[in-house]
């Protein structure tokens, strides 16, 4: 009579087990104060800069007769020009904090356009802005008490009020700066888990093998 017997195999190998891979993952959408901060930061230039704008077209701007005369000439208007065009520039960088492009490098530009911004390289240059800026208007706030003799009463009170904002650029940007560190820095990767492969599931269930007669054991 012929028997037929089965018996159960184990896979030869281990089991595979799903991996995981990193995958990269957008950094938090920056928190509105930070947002309104940034935005705040390319208005605290604005008033200075038009004062110098005056001058490069011929008005005192609240300097006597005297005291303009150094202000009057070309070399000291194309410098006050640039001043202000570069200080509203950099003001504006502070957008890059809070908005994509500080992120990702736009694609219009050459070469780097669409690579991801490595976060120290955005945040070393506006750390040390933030305390260059914060040491050099520290003294603003005392204007008043130091003598002004090449300006008018009123000029020397208009310079002094327009000068103040820029009080709050280098605290700002330094907070703005500390809240894009911690949102692109630490962990930049998510990991996800791959799917096992099809005959990984079939490989662990148990395998009837079917004996011929006069094989078994």
């Amino acid at each position: 009579m012929e028997r037929m017997r089965t018996r159960e195999e184990q896979p030869a190998g281990p089991t595979p087990t799903p991996t995981s891979t990193p995958t990269p993952a957008a950094p938090l959408p920056p928190p509105r104060w930070a947002v309104r901060a940034a935005q705040l930061i390319t208005l605290l230039a604005l008033p200075t800069g038009l004062w110098r704008l005056a001058m490069v077209c011929g008005f005192p701007s609240g300097y006597t007769a005297v005291g303009f005369v150094p202000f009057d000439t070309p070399g000291a208007k194309l410098w006050m020009l640039t001043l202000t065009v570069a200080s509203e520039l950099l003001a504006l960088l502070s957008l890059g904090l809070v908005r994509p492009w500080g992120e990702t490098v736009p694609r219009r530009i050459p070469v780097i356009g669409g690579r991801p911004v490595r976060p120290l390289a955005a945040v070393v240059p506006a750390a040390a802005g933030a305390l260059a800026l914060t040491a050099l208007w520290a003294a603003m706030p005392l204007w008043w008490t130091y003598p002004h003799p090449d300006m008018t009463p009123l000029g020397r009170l208009l310079v002094g009020v327009i000068y103040q904002p820029l009080v709050l650029w280098g605290p700002l940007l330094g907070a703005v700066t500390l809240s894009y560190y911690r949102r692109t820095n630490g962990s930049r990767t998510a990991h996800t888990n791959t799917p096992c492969p099809a005959n990984a599931a079939t490989a662990s269930e148990p395998m009837a093998t079917v004996v011929a007669p006069g094989h078994g054991p």
